[in-house]
């Protein structure tokens, strides 16, 4: 049996060697602490202390005579027992629970933040996006879009750098991300979404999103005060009828988005010259440009030459890579090296 965290003495405030303990003296009619502490790899103190844990649990049983023997007592009354006595205090727990709510409600006033909350600074949103995402435990929703937040922390999942230890998913938590494809070519938000898809994530590209949204186990919405200025601060939604609408909104345009799938990018068919040849180091340049989100426009202002000489060298790219589109372009030239050691948009202005 699996006594770790999450395993299955975690509902009955058992610790793992109490829990390892128990197991061991259910496959054996009766033993010491010396043999207790030998089966489960811990000093004899140890053992001792987990049996008396135990002991007065109600789990074990002192065998009387000498040295002190211990035995367990039947599993489906025992345990039975304990896990009554925790679900009459988890009971007791959401009494109290709800009788502090209302305390709050009567403190907060008639538009409590229990309908909505509002988060001003930049450290409250990427607290509160991390702890939403670590309490997901069904579905997460996330509508990606410029422009976006620089910072240490991550909030709707675009953050420029992650802390050690990034928040993720659970294991088995469905994760639907559409991201706005006028931004996608940025280098952190192609990052940013290959994370989310090594877990299992499932990613769509959409040519204009209306807002920047995430949506955690259909309960609870974050989303940006004004989505032009994601500094501005954050709403926190918890009505029902309004994380109704917002759900509405993803579903909406997740089904109009395109599917796009990071990792079948190992599956695109890359032709013998993609292969074999090699990258001016003009395509080299105007290709670090577009991975950053340039147009081609300002591409070929930095650069100081023509829109159709920026295409030219996109195209001939593509077609040496044997890719349909700008993203797979920006990808496939990263996957192959060709960004590599590129210069910054001052000095390639330098040298024109």
């Amino acid at each position: 049996m699996d006594v770790t965290s999450g395993g299955p003495w975690t509902g009955t405030g058992l610790d793992p060697l109490s829990g390892r303990v128990l197991e061991f003296l259910v496959g054996h009619p009766a033993a010491d602490a010396d043999a207790v502490a030998a089966a489960a790899g811990v000093p004899a103190e140890e053992a001792v202390r987990a049996l008396r844990t135990l002991e007065d649990e109600l789990l074990v049983l002192r065998v009387a005579g000498r040295p002190t023997r211990w035995r367990a007592g039947p599993p489906r009354s025992s345990l039975g027992s304990l896990l009554a006595r925790r679900r009459s205090e988890l009971a007791q727990a959401e009494l109290y629970m709800e009788q502090l709510h209302e305390v709050y409600r009567s403190v907060s006033g008639p538009h409590a933040p229990h309908l909505v909350e509002v988060l001003e600074h930049a450290e409250e949103v990427a607290a509160r996006y991390a702890h939403l995402l670590k309490a997901s435990r069904h579905e997460v929703l996330h509508l990606a879009k410029p422009p976006y937040v620089t910072g240490t922390e991550t909030a709707y999942g675009d953050g420029r750098e992650r802390p050690a230890g990034e928040t993720a998913v659970h294991d088995g938590v469905r994760l639907r991300s559409v991201y706005e494809t006028e931004g996608f070519t940025d280098e952190m938000s192609l990052e940013t979404a290959l994370r989310g898809t090594a877990g299992g994530g499932e990613l769509r590209l959409s040519s204009r999103l209306p807002v920047k949204l995430a949506v955690f186990d259909r309960t609870t919405a974050l989303l940006p005060v004004d989505s032009d200025h994601p500094s501005a601060g954050s709403l926190v939604v918890h009505a029902p009828a309004m994380v109704a609408v917002l759900v509405a909104l993803f579903e909406g345009l997740w089904e109009r988005a395109v599917p796009m799938s990071l990792e079948s990018r190992q599956d695109w068919p890359v032709p013998r010259q993609a292969r074999e040849a090699d990258i001016d180091e003009r395509t080299r340049e105007i290709l670090h440009l577009m991975a950053t989100g340039m147009k081609d426009d300002a591409i070929a202002r930095v650069l100081g030459v023509s829109r159709r000489t920026v295409q030219k060298h996109v195209s001939e790219a593509g077609t040496a890579l044997g890719a349909r589109t700008r993203f797979q372009i920006a990808l496939l030239a990263a996957e192959r090296g060709w960004l590599d050691q590129c210069p910054s948009p001052a000095e390639a202005v330098a040298r024109v």
